[in-house]
Formats: structure tokens, sequence, C-alpha cells
């Protein structure tokens, strides 16, 4: 969408190379909230999954970013980002429900030790 904007509207070149390089840093974000998502899901580490749902806030709020303070909001970006706010929002409650189960308390109310 970013190359498309360039292309056919006037696009501030300031405002490009920041997009650009906000869209670059949502891309290595996802790479990270991905890799250690499915790392933590496969340990059973509460540390891989905290730090994937550190990063998925980050990557929401970039994408809150290309759907509100973008200079041109097309209606792709909209239905783009939506889906994406969504997927997030699963991903989340998904992630915090691992995290639950991975810190939850015996019937003694001690901590389950998961060895790695």
């Amino acid at each position: 969408m970013i190359i498309y904007k360039s292309q056919v509207l006037s696009y501030p070149d300031r405002y490009l190379a920041l997009d650009v390089c906000l869209l670059l840093l949502m891309a290595a974000f996802e790479i990270l909230r991905v890799y250690w998502g499915a790392r933590g899901n496969l340990q059973e580490s509460e540390r891989y999954v905290g730090a994937s749902l550190l990063i998925t806030g980050a990557t929401l709020l970039l994408s809150v970013y290309f759907l509100v303070w973008q200079s041109y909001v097309l209606r792709a970006d909209v239905i783009i980002n939506a889906i994406l706010l969504c997927v997030y929002g699963l991903s989340a409650v998904a992630g915090f429900g691992a995290l639950a189960r991975f810190t939850r308390l015996d019937s003694r109310g001690q901590m389950v030790q998961h060895y790695t």
C-alpha cells in the first residue's frame, strides 16, 4: 500500500521515510513476536510468552499508527488494519491463556514448576 500511495498520491518525502521505517520496524517485531510465541508455547516458557505479549502490544500500537496517523489512510488500509487488530486481539487472548496455564498454582497454592 505504501508503494501504491507513494506512486499515485503526492506523498511527502519525510513522511514516506517515516512510514517505511515504521513498517520495517513492525515487520521485525512481527518476526520476533511469532518466533518467541511459538518457542514459548513449545517450551512452556513464561518468559517467551510474556515477551511475545509485550511485542504484540508494540505491533498493535504500530498498527493503530497506520490506521489513524498515517499521511494517507485509504479504505484498504482500514480493512487490512481492522483484520490485523482482530488477529492481534485473538493472539493476545491466546497468549494470556497460555501464560495463565504455564504459571498456574497447584491445589496447595504453590507454583507448578515447568522444567525446560
